[in-house]
């Protein structure tokens, strides 16, 4: 069935989606078109303090009332950042939508970057690098990225505490200033609202003041290592290699491929390494893609004496789908990537966040032509990628 969706983009330069549905349950996000891939070296983490800040109270608000607002209504408010965005979103009974958007606009307009709020949020932060260093899978995601990729987009999105502590109100206040106006901005609802009382909102709420993105040149790279750490039992691990951009055609096929090796139990790396050998429990793959740069990975978690053979599977499973994939394997690879993509449209809110990404990719119609551009998808463009010539590793492994 054809979603009713609306999109306009308003005279100060913000944009409006809405997907109607009939139900009593709303997602509404504001969002920046700005997040980790925008920031130097020496602000790296900013975008993601700003988001913890917008929680911490408006001058018609403190922290407690933002909360409250929205969870006595039951509701659940929530944000995250991310490399090419940042969003603060709510999910609530439709009849309480004007409260949504009164109280995201307000986090979004008027936040009080109070200095003592600051310097407790940062202890916070210094906790949150701790326990992404703490746990083994979130490190070695984090360390495959300085692997792809050189300073600054290849620091950890959170930052260092180097650069965190280089952070003070002022630079985020500069930040802040130049990156959160309606020119950089986007309204995303799902669920049962008028699109024309959406727009009126707007323009009523937000002026017309123009801001500006930094955008610092991506450098590529392909490396390989391991680090070994006290206190694990098993070897984490990534291979990782760079794919097409979310404008090419080709990343469609680079979302196949990735399934087909990776993705879920029927995928061929799973039915290699666990279900023949025995030589892992989790086998995964993930995709990140957008406009400005992509890459596809796949994680395996197994004894550390068994990481060059995983690896040498791993690079012996491409060869053979770069000589050997059938018609057949192709379209019921096809199938599974097209009923993932139905299936995430489900929930309201991960329908906000599909719409999100793919507006912040350049242009969201195409979420709504992805069956077509995987059906579209050819035999010898997932050859043609399955040809990794060069890639980035990284282990981390028991001392």
């Amino acid at each position: 069935m054809q979603a009713e969706f609306y999109k306009k983009k308003l005279k100060n330069g913000m944009t409006i989606l809405l997907e109607k549905r009939n139900l009593p349950i709303v997602s509404v996000a504001f969002a920046v078109r700005a997040g980790g891939i925008n920031e130097t070296a020496q602000e790296k983490g900013i975008s993601h303090y700003i988001e913890h800040m917008l929680y911490k109270g408006t001058p018609s608000r403190n922290t407690q009332k933002i909360a409250s607002e929205i969870e006595r209504k039951g509701g659940i408010l929530n944000g995250f950042t991310a490399d090419a965005i940042t969003a603060f979103w709510c999910k609530m009974p439709s009849k309480h939508l004007d409260t949504a958007l009164d109280v995201l606009s307000d986090m979004i307009k008027n936040p009080l970057f109070d200095k003592k709020e600051l310097e407790k949020e940062r202890k916070v932060i210094f906790e949150e690098i701790k326990m992404r260093r703490d746990n083994p899978l979130i490190y070695v995601y984090d360390k495959i990225q300085s692997y792809l990729y050189k300073p600054p987009f290849g620091i950890p999105l959170i930052g260092t505490y180097e650069s965190m502590n280089s952070l003070d109100k002022n630079k985020i206040l500069e930040k802040f200033r130049q990156v959160y106006r309606p020119n950089n901005l986007v309204l995303c609802v799902v669920g049962n609202a008028d699109f024309g009382n959406l727009a009126s909102f707007v323009e009523k709420t937000f002026g017309n003041e123009k801001g500006i993105i930094f955008q610092p040149k991506i450098q590529l790279k392909d490396e390989e290592g391991t680090e070994d750490r006290e206190g694990i039992d098993q070897a984490n691990m990534v291979f990782a290699y760079h794919a097409p951009l979310a404008q090419n055609k080709l990343s469609y096929a680079a979302l196949v491929l990735n399934t087909l090796m990776a993705g879920g139990m029927s995928s061929r790396l799973f039915s290699e390494i666990r279900e023949k050998r025995n030589l892992a429990y989790a086998v995964k793959g993930e995709e990140n893609t957008t406009k400005d740069f992509s890459y596809n990975m796949i994680y395996i978690g197994a004894m550390k004496e068994n990481i060059e053979k995983i690896k040498s599977l791993i690079l012996g499973e491409f060869d053979k789908v770069a000589s050997s994939l059938d018609e057949n394997e192709l379209n019921d690879v096809k199938n599974h990537v097209i009923g993932n993509h139905q299936i995430s449209m489900e929930d309201s809110q991960g329908q906000m966040v599909n719409l999100l990404l793919h507006e912040i990719d350049g242009k969201v119609e195409d979420f709504y032509n992805f069956e077509k551009n995987i059906l579209n998808v050819k035999l010898k463009e997932v050859q043609q990628l399955a040809r990794i010539k060069k890639y980035s590793f990284f282990a981390l492994a028991p001392k």
